[in-house]
C-alpha cells in the first residue's frame, strides 16, 4: 500500500516532494497545504487529480496521512514539525531543523516523547561530490583529517536570499545558519566530529546600501536564472526585501570535539556559484573543483616542490540526474525507506541539531565582535534516543 504523504508549504522546496509521488509504487502525495490558495493549487496540479488542497495545518492533519514533507519557511519549522510529530506522522523536515538550538531541542524532544520518525533534509550528504570526498577520506587517501576549509561562493545571493524572508534575521537568525547549515553539517561529517567552540566575523557589506526595496515582503517560489544574469554588478540589484539585516559576507573558525580545526567562508555577491572544500590530513589533502556535473576531486598525497595542478589522483564525480546533483531523489528514497522500516540513515537529527547550534553560536560571535562562543552539546537523553550519526553511514 502506498505511503499517504502530504506537503506543508508550497514554495521553493515543494519540488522535493515530487520524488515521493509514485502512485502504485509505494508512495503518493494526497494533500498539500499553503496559506496562499494559488500556491496550494499549483502544487496540487503537480500531482494530478484527487490531491486535496488545504490552507491550514489543522486541515492537513485531517487528511489521513502517514507522512509529511515540512518545507515551510525556516521560522515555522519548529512549530510545524512538533504538531506533525504529535499527530503521529513521519516527518521529513527541510533543513535547518529550527532557527535556534533551543528550538531544535524542542523538536527532538517531541520526537522522543511521541516515538515519532523524524528525518531532516540535509541532502548534501547525498550529493555525489560530498560522497566522493567522504569515500576518499574513509579509504585513508589523506590519512587522519586534521583540518577542513570551505569557501561558499553564493553567486545568486542578491537575486534570492535578499529578496524575501531570508534577509530578515527574525525569520532566519542569519545566513551563517540558514545557508551555512548545509556546509557546517558537511564539515562535521567529513571531519567525524562536532564543533564545540567558534569565533566569527562578518558584515552587511553590499546589500544594506541598496535602497530599492519592495514595499511588502514577497515569497520567492523559484530560481529565474535568466533574470539573475541581468542583475550585475551586485549594487544594481532592485526590489530587495523590506527588511535586510543579515550579513552578506561572513567567515567562522570552528574547533571540533575531536581536535579538527575548520573554517567556513560565505559571500553572497560573487560572480560564480559553487562550493570549494579543502580537506587536509596527516598524509595528504584533497580538494573539489566544481560541485555539480563535471566536477572532480583531486588528491595530493606525495611530496612536490611546488604546486602540482593535476594532483596525484583525480577522481571524477558521478553524474546523476535530479536536483542538487542527484541528491534530492536519493534523500527522498531514503526517507520513504525510513518510513516503511526502522533503517539507519545517512542523515541524522542529532547532526542537524549540531549544525544549527554551531550556526547560531557563530552568528552570536559575529554580532559580538568575534568573541569566541562555546557550542552546547545536546542533552544525553536525546543522544540516547537518536542513533549516533557517525555510526549510521559508510
Amino acid at each position: 500500500m502506498d505511503v499517504r504523504t502530504g506537503v506543508l508549504g508550497c514554495g521553493l522546496r515543494v519540488g522535493i516532494a515530487d520524488h515521493a509521488h509514485q502512485p502504485g509504487a509505494g508512495s503518493r502525495i494526497v494533500a498539500v497545504c499553503d496559506p496562499d490558495p494559488a500556491r496550494a493549487e499549483a502544487a496540487a496540479q503537480r500531482y494530478g487529480d484527487g490531491v486535496r488542497t488545504t490552507s491550514t495545518l489543522d486541515e492537513l492533519l485531517e487528511c489521513g496521512l502517514d507522512a509529511v514533507f515540512v518545507v515551510s519557511p525556516d521560522h515555522l519549522h519548529e512549530e510545524h514539525a512538533i504538531r506533525c510529530l504529535e499527530a503521529g506522522l513521519a516527518v521529513y523536515l527541510e533543513k535547518p531543523l529550527a532557527i535556534t538550538a533551543e528550538g531544535c531541542d524542542r523538536v527532538l524532544t517531541a520526537a522522543q516523547q511521541h516515538g515519532g520518525k523524524l528525518y531532516v533534509g540535509h541532502n548534501m550528504r547525498h550529493m555525489p561530490v560530498v560522497r566522493t570526498m567522504r569515500d576518499l577520506i574513509e579509504s585513508g587517501a589523506i590519512g587522519r583529517v586534521t583540518s577542513i576549509w570551505c569557501r561558499h561562493f553564493v553567486g545568486h545571493g542578491g537575486d534570492f536570499y535578499f529578496k524575501d524572508w531570508h534577509a530578515d534575521r527574525s525569520k532566519s537568525t542569519g545566513l551563517l545558519l540558514q545557508k551555512g547549515a548545509h556546509d557546517i553539517d558537511v564539515l562535521h561529517w567529513l571531519a567525524g566530529g562536532y564543533s564545540r567552540r567558534v569565533n566569527a566575523m562578518g558584515a552587511l557589506t553590499v546589500y544594506g546600501g541598496i535602497t530599492d526595496r519592495n514595499e511588502h515582503e514577497t515569497y520567492k517560489t523559484g530560481h529565474d536564472w535568466d533574470e539573475y544574469e541581468q542583475n550585475w554588478p551586485p549594487l544594481s540589484q532592485t526590489g530587495l526585501n523590506p527588511v535586510v539585516d543579515v550579513e552578506d559576507l561572513s567567515m567562522v573558525n570552528l574547533q571540533l570535539d575531536n581536535g579538527v580545526l575548520a573554517t567556513y567562508q560565505q559571500c553572497h555577491y560573487t560572480p560564480d556559484y559553487w562550493r570549494n572544500y579543502t580537506v587536509i590530513g596527516t598524509e595528504g589533502r584533497l580538494e573539489n573543483f566544481g560541485d555539480g556535473s563535471g566536477a572532480v576531486v583531486k588528491v595530493w598525497n606525495r611530496r612536490h616542490r611546488g604546486y602540482a595542478p593535476d594532483g596525484d589522483q583525480v577522481v571524477e564525480v558521478e553524474r546523476a540526474s535530479g536536483g542538487h546533483g542527484g541528491a534530492d531523489p536519493r534523500i527522498v528514497a531514503e526517507f520513504l525507506d525510513f518510513v516503511r522500516a526502522d533503517i539507519s540513515t545517512v542523515t541524522s537529527p542529532i547532526a542537524a541539531r549540531e549544525a544549527v547550534a554551531t550556526g547560531c553560536a557563530a552568528t552570536e560571535s559575529l554580532r559580538n565582535g568575534g568573541k569566541p562562543v562555546d557550542v552546547k552539546a545536546p542533552d544525553a537523553a536525546l543522544l540516547d534516543y537518536f542513533e549516533h550519526p557517525h555510526a549510521s553511514a559508510s
